[in-house]
């Protein structure tokens, strides 16, 4: 499941840098959009068994 659970951390890693960005522009539908794609990768992760902040690249952004 190596390959499966590094793509479930890439969209998590992903979806929080979308997130930081559009709070940071306060675009209020951005933050939504991103927020809502955080949201559904953690409940993959979650689903998966899969940490979402270890693996390659946790902790970077």
């Amino acid at each position: 499941m190596g390959g499966f659970a590094d793509a479930v951390r890439e969209r998590v890693r992903d979806a929080r840098a979308a997130l930081s960005a559009a709070l940071q522009d306060e675009d209020a539908y951005e933050v939504a959009v991103a927020q809502d794609e955080l949201d559904d990768a953690l409940r993959v992760a979650l689903r998966h068994g899969i940490d979402a902040d270890t693996g390659p690249g946790a902790g970077e952004g």
